[in-house]
């Protein structure tokens, strides 16, 4: 108790000898966020009981730390990055409190994440959730145009039914950089848009739930409203939100999948059956063929 009020008080300075769990219980009564403290508390455990509590904090060393994170070793990119921001907010405190001269963590590397919008979804469990009734049919054929067409949400999102040529299973998108482009699609899509349309001739393809609103700062532009229903364009941040909704059954992380993971899913699938990287490119209408690479690689590996 001593050694922690001389701490804790800056008046009473402090000693070399303070040692690290005292020290850890000074640093954690600092934070006030709940949730912070309660995640720095696991790692800081796991500092105290690698090096002692009695441990002059003067004295940690690189060996410390790098003890500390072997724990985490396995774990997630995210996870170790949680655990080595713990040490080096601990380790920042403990410098100003004049405890510590060096920094331990100073051999200890983030690690970069890999991105949940990059990753590829099974082909199996796309199917299932295609072709599974409990979701509208507007959701279906939406992710389903995005996985056949490899075409991005916000291009397929901003489609109207003037857009599309339903003879050859084609549509006119606005690409990234603005130029006109097509996108094609399969036999299951084909089917499912004349069910969506109904007979419609104009307006969105994709539309929201409710009717637009006639006035007021979120009323819509015109292009926008279909003009027989009175709906607007179904937004991009509802359609992922619903993609999420439905797909977090079949993720295995139980978070749902992103728009842009059917368009990632689409090229890797088209590269592990073969196809090359000229094709791929005029399939996502990458201007570069460098950008394909991965795809390239991952298929080539799963054909070995």
């Amino acid at each position: 108790m001593w050694l922690q009020r001389l701490i804790c008080d800056p008046a009473a300075g402090a000693t070399t000898a303070t040692g690290i769990g005292p020290a850890v219980e000074c640093f954690l009564d600092s934070i006030t966020a709940a949730t912070t403290r309660a995640g720095y508390a696991e790692t800081l455990a796991r500092l105290t009981a690698v090096a002692s509590p009695a441990h002059p904090v003067a004295t940690l060393a690189p060996e410390h730390y790098a003890a500390v994170m072997d724990r985490w070793n396995t774990a997630a990119a995210a996870t170790w990055n949680r655990h080595l921001s713990a040490l080096c907010s601990f380790t920042t405190w403990a410098q100003r409190q004049e405890l510590l001269a060096t920094n331990p963590a100073r051999r200890l590397e983030r690690r970069k994440p890999a991105r949940r919008g990059d990753r590829a979804i099974p082909r199996a469990r796309l199917e299932t959730l295609f072709a599974d009734p409990a979701h509208a049919l507007r959701e279906r054929l939406l992710w389903r145009l995005l996985y056949d067409t490899a075409a991005r949400a916000e291009e397929i999102l901003t489609l109207n039914v003037e857009d599309l040529d339903l003879e050859f299973r084609r549509a006119r998108v606005v690409s990234k950089g603005g130029a006109i482009e097509y996108v094609h699609w399969a036999t299951p899509t084909a089917r499912l848009l004349p069910r969506l349309l109904t007979g419609r001739t104009t307006g969105p393809v994709f539309l929201a739930d409710r009717r637009a609103p006639a006035s007021g700062p979120r009323t819509p532009a015109a292009a926008d409203i279909d003009p027989t229903t009175g709906r607007g364009r179904l937004s991009y941040p509802r359609a992922e939100y619903l993609f999420k909704t439905a797909s977090a059954r079949l993720d295995p992380h139980r978070q749902g999948w992103t728009l842009h993971q059917l368009r990632h899913s689409a090229l890797q699938h088209l590269a592990q059956a073969g196809r090359t990287a000229p094709e791929l490119q005029a399939k996502s209408r990458h201007q570069h063929l460098a950008s394909l690479g991965r795809y390239v690689r991952a298929g080539q590996k799963q054909l070995r």
